[in-house]
């Protein structure tokens, strides 16, 4: 697995790491062992990066990957967290007593003295101009509660507002086959400031997977059921914003045109997303650990044929783009 370096955390991480939302709620029943299993799996497979937050499962995620920090202390594994929507998203819940409960109920949750990572978890615009926030931050980090701070942004403009916070050391923002608009300015500018980018949703909710069609149900707490319209949080998080049946003909479209022999359609979404310029590790979640396992094959890919990255962009130009490009 190649590994790269996290931004201003200095570093060293899995070009594929695991994205933990699925552990904890939102996306059916996982059930205690199968959770455990998944971050296992991962692990066995290369994986060193798991990103979590507070809000998944109200803590529920967080204490797996806890667990498994005890169980498997030679993984090396670096552990990212988020923190921020646990509160009704008014910048004025973002007080530095916030921050500290928060920072301070994830450390419990990790068993950790210092969080590796923690990022503010998609904020509302107001706490990108608060200096309140980033010199809580900063403080934390001095005093060793944190190693390093980064954000989670919704939109490219706000991954370009928190770059010039010079304390962040990560964005993590959505980035894949259906959400091309990082490539133009937001992955330029964090290379060119030494910030890691972390890409999350790279499968665009599965759809990128190849395996659903016009007719697959999801569970009622799954929030392939219940947020296609953003009735819970951003409906960019769902399917990348892209409508549902649209996403399934254009993830059949990239299966016949840029899906190279011997590859399947997962890895080279995937692939595709490290590839580009800036990109320091994509987090695909996985409900059984089979998932798991494939997700991370794509990290021992070699680099996408030029022919499916023109599919790729082809696909986005002349249908996903009118839906998308402007709205994120």
């Amino acid at each position: 697995m190649e590994h790269r370096t996290l931004g201003k955390t200095g570093r060293q991480v899995s070009v594929v790491g695991l994205g933990c939302w699925q552990l904890g709620a939102d996306w059916g029943d996982v059930s205690d062992a199968q959770a455990m299993a998944i971050l296992h799996a991962a692990a066995d497979a290369g994986v060193n990066f798991f990103d979590t937050a507070d809000v998944y499962g109200d803590g529920r995620s967080e204490r797996f990957v806890g667990k498994f920090l005890v169980e498997r202390p030679e993984a090396g594994v670096t552990v990212a967290t988020k923190c921020g929507r646990r509160v009704a998203q008014d910048p004025a819940n973002y007080t530095p007593a916030a921050l500290r409960a928060w920072t301070e109920r994830s450390r419990d949750n990790l068993g950790l003295q210092t969080v590796p990572l923690t990022q503010l978890h998609c904020p509302p615009d107001g706490v990108y101009e608060d200096d309140r926030v980033f010199d809580a931050l900063d403080q934390m980090v001095s005093e060793g509660l944190l190693g390093a701070y980064g954000v989670s942004v919704e939109t490219v403009a706000q991954g370009l507002r928190a770059i010039q916070r010079p304390g962040v050391a990560t964005v993590q923002v959505i980035f894949n086959a259906f959400r091309l608009k990082p490539l133009e300015k937001l992955l330029p500018a964090c290379a060119e400031a030494g910030v890691g980018v972390i890409v999350r949703v790279p499968l665009a909710s599965g759809l990128l997977s190849g395996r659903y069609h016009e007719g697959t149900q999801f569970a009622p707490n799954d929030h392939r059921s219940y947020n296609r319209h953003g009735e819970a949080f951003d409906m960019g998080e769902t399917f990348s914003g892209v409508p549902y049946d649209t996403g399934v003909a254009v993830a059949r479209r990239l299966a016949e045109t840029a899906v190279p022999e011997g590859w399947s359609l997962p890895e080279v979404a995937l692939r595709w997303c490290i590839d580009a310029p800036g990109v320091t590790t994509v987090i695909p979640g996985a409900r059984r650990p089979e998932q798991a396992l494939a997700n991370a094959a794509a990290g021992n890919r070699p680099p996408l044929p030029q022919v499916s990255a023109e599919a790729i962009r082809a696909a986005y130009d002349e249908v996903v783009r009118p839906l998308v490009h402007d709205r994120w």
